[in-house]
């Protein structure tokens, strides 16, 4: 770039910069109330509010002996500590406390509605696209690959899908992409490629305070995260073998774990592993015996063929380019035969397109688009995304000549690191679902801690792309630009609510009953009249899950959520019927308020 170009382009950073924002942010918060709540939620929003699923901290409100009715009020007692960490214990195994504290305070500010809640993740999805731009930026010290990433993941799918949903997932993901910046920073003056830099910067208390706080938020906020800070442990490890650094690193990890470990040995993660324990063996189970365990879904035995079968889409999904790549959707053969021309064209472009002053013979150009549409015919279902998957040996040659290359001269540590970040959550839950005999644990929301630092790669990838002869440059960029399409139409079928993978719906939900039944209630009660909620019997599979009662109370609590606080509606249970919300007025009326229809609206 010259001088003049990079002046140009310097003056448009900013502007460029605040546009991502803005599109990372609409692209989130659009839709983000649409749709009601699924099974996590509800239970992200009662943990929330320090009530524990079906009631066990509510005795007295529902199950106390010859007390027949309750209130909204009652429901709304004061709540103590103990009764937040038996919420978060029975309702997400002790996992996240942390999150539900911050979400308990965002909702005191901003109210409990569908997308209040889920504003919260909103909001750290998009602080998670300004912060990979500052991160590429720092640590890679390129404005445009800085740039490059920060659209990328503006227009993630995963990033906007999960931004949707009131869980953890957004927050954990601000949390570990920001502990990894600060890691990196307090390991710079050791790093052997930095030797340039004084050590005396490297004296900063609190950056090393800052570092360990977000060690311990991380981790509760997901356990999981501990998969980020073992990459950064390897890290050291590997490449920055300083003892006054691995000293002040000692004491800044011992301090961060202190209140970690109190929490998992004596507060409510205590139960934590055990229940980890017990869910291993009950999906293991079910993956051996299916027939009779169909409510947990697809759960097969952890054998080769199964694994690999579950983390190759989850793989692929992590790399935008290769996004919806999968052997179920396309098949063996066409997919074999598409990678298999794709090798033939990867082959003509490292002999031909070493650089972009490069004259492409006639015949190598001509033989890329010829050899993309030839698959047509011979797949047996044609598909444009096979177009996409014959590039894919494209794409992995481009991505090692631009770690090869290296034309920002980052630290090969640097990269080497970043290539364990976005790899190793991943083949940790691969080693966990062989360990415990399942693959129920292969999915993507555990192992999403990783995209950042995957969008980095799939940047250069793209950097690398625009460096090639025109000739082969226009068929590449086709591609992508075809791989767009697809990536936009993902993003539509998140907007519409559904795409199983990222929403986990093929029909879309309604608007939360839960919210229009109360809204019902308080229109059409007058004095005199009681409502009727609908209950069945539970079974409980453990301790967490037994409560005063085998009748659920489920529906009446989620209800009464968002009833007022202070109001005195006579309620109670219906065991006599599972699926009607029913207000029955002082002449004996019965007003059907909502019906859930077995499942088809209990999402």
């Amino acid at each position: 770039m010259t001088r003049s170009a990079s002046t140009t382009f310097s003056v448009y950073r900013r502007p460029l910069f605040i546009l991502i924002i803005l599109l990372a942010f609409g692209l989130r918060v659009y839709q983000s109330g649409a749709y009601g709540l699924y099974l996590d939620e509800k239970y992200t929003l009662i943990i929330s509010q320090g009530i524990a699923m079906e009631g066990a901290n509510q005795k007295d409100v529902f199950f106390t002996p010859g007390k027949v009715y309750f209130t909204p009020e009652e429901f709304w007692k004061p709540k103590t500590l103990a009764d937040f960490v038996e919420a978060n214990v029975r309702g997400d195994i002790g996992n996240s406390p942390v999150y539900y504290a911050l979400l308990w305070l965002w909702m005191q500010v901003f109210g409990l509605s569908d997308f209040a809640i889920r504003l919260l993740s909103v909001v750290f999805s998009t602080a998670v696209v300004g912060l990979v731009y500052t991160f590429v930026r720092r640590h890679l010290k390129s404005e445009n690959l800085a740039l490059g990433c920060a659209l990328l993941a503006a227009i993630e799918p995963f990033f906007v899908a999960y931004s949707h949903m009131a869980r953890n997932y957004s927050f954990s993901f601000f949390l570990t992409l920001l502990a990894t910046h600060l890691f990196l920073l307090l390991c710079e003056p050791y790093s052997p490629d930095n030797q340039h830099i004084a050590r005396q910067n490297a004296n900063r208390t609190g950056l090393f305070a800052a570092y360990g706080l977000l060690i311990t938020l991380s981790v509760l906020s997901h356990y999981l995260t501990v998969t980020v800070f073992l990459c950064h442990g390897l890290y050291l490890l590997f490449f920055a073998r300083a003892g006054q650094l691995w000293g002040r690193l000692a004491v800044v990890y011992g301090l961060a774990f202190v209140p970690v470990v109190l929490w998992f040995v004596y507060g409510g993660g205590r139960y934590t592993f055990q229940t980890l324990a017990y869910q291993a063996q009950l999906y293991r189970e079910a993956a051996l015996h299916p027939e009779a365990n169909s409510q947990y879904g697809l759960v097969l035995p952890a054998t080769l063929g199964n694994v690999v079968k579950r983390a190759l889409p989850i793989g692929a999904d992590l790399f935008m380019m290769t996004n919806g790549l999968g052997v179920e959707s396309m098949g063996y053969r066409n997919l074999l035969l598409a990678v298999g021309l794709g090798v033939v064209i990867a082959g003509l472009i490292r002999r031909y397109g070493r650089s972009p002053s490069t004259t492409v013979p006639i015949g190598a150009a001509i033989a890329v688009p010829v050899l993309l549409a030839a698959g047509y015919g011979l797949y047996t279902t044609p598909s444009l995304q096979l177009i996409v998957a014959a590039m894919v040996p494209t794409f992995v040659y481009l991505l090692y000549r631009g770690l090869k290359v290296n034309r920002f001269d980052a630290p090969g540590s640097l990269l080497f690191f970043l290539g364990m970040l976005a790899l190793i959550p991943t083949l940790f839950l691969i080693v966990m679902s062989v360990k415990n005999g399942h693959t129920y644990g292969i999915t993507q929301r555990y192992s999403g801690f990783s995209f950042p630092y995957a969008i980095i790669f799939v940047a250069l990838m793209g950097r690398e792309a625009l460096a090639l002869p025109v000739a082969f440059r226009a068929s590449v960029l086709a591609v992508l630009v075809l791989q767009l399409g697809f990536i936009g139409l993902l993003l539509l079928r998140i907007y519409q609510d559904r795409d199983p993978k990222y929403t986990y719906f093929a029909r879309p939900r309604v608007e939360n009953p839960y919210f229009t039944s109360a809204q019902r209630i308080k229109q059409q009660y007058a004095q005199g009249d009681t409502v009727l909620y609908p209950s069945h019997l539970m079974v409980a599979h453990d301790a967490v899950e037994r409560t005063h009662s085998p009748f659920s109370i489920e529906d009446a609590q989620l209800t009464n959520l968002y009833l007022p606080k202070d109001a005195r509606y006579p309620q109670r249970l219906d065991t006599t019927q599972t699926d009607r919300i029913i207000l029955v007025k002082g002449n004996g009326q019965r007003i059907t308020i909502v019906d859930f229809k077995g499942r088809t609206f209990r999402y």
